[in-house]
């Protein structure tokens, strides 16, 4: 495989909430609309997405909630950390969503953003909320993994 073909990622941030409070179906990765500033600010690591989601206005998807923190090193014109940011899609994608958000109780969840090839990625998931039942039956499991790796490890001395 030559150098060129190779895709490099740099993950800046993950929403790992979000495995644990939806269930996750489709995902999809769209570029982001960003100004100087959040970009030098996400090479930096500075960004988080705990309470972002997606959501598709006019025929276009944003990334709202998304916390991106000002650029420290600017002498003037810093971004707003909150701003709504557009998202990247293909027209096949769109309409795809534009159906799929339409039914009820599913959302889009933005899942990590990251670098890509120098371009700044976002990936995001058709989530449905999980009802509390669900979320202690995942805690539940994974205790009893937890449980069991450790008497493997155990037994394995």
């Amino acid at each position: 495989m030559s150098a060129k073909h190779k895709e490099e990622l740099k993950i800046i941030c993950q929403n790992k909430k979000a495995r644990f409070e939806y269930e996750l179906g489709d995902r999809y990765e769209a570029g982001l609309v960003l100004v100087g500033t959040e970009v030098k600010s996400l090479r930096m690591g500075k960004a988080n997405l705990v309470d972002a989601y997606a959501k598709i206005d006019d025929g276009e998807a944003y990334l709202v909630g998304a916390h991106i923190s000002p650029y420290v090193n600017t002498a003037y014109g810093n971004h707003d950390p909150q701003r709504k940011r557009k998202l990247l899609l293909t027209k096949k994608e769109l309409s795809k969503l534009i159906g799929k958000v339409k039914e009820k109780g599913q959302s889009l969840i933005p899942l990590r953003l990251y670098f890509k090839n120098g371009l700044a990625k976002a990936e995001l998931a058709l989530a449905k909320g999980k009802k509390l039942y669900d979320k202690r039956h995942a805690l539940k499991e994974a205790d009893s993994k937890r449980e069991l790796s450790r008497t493997l490890k155990d037994f394995n001395r």
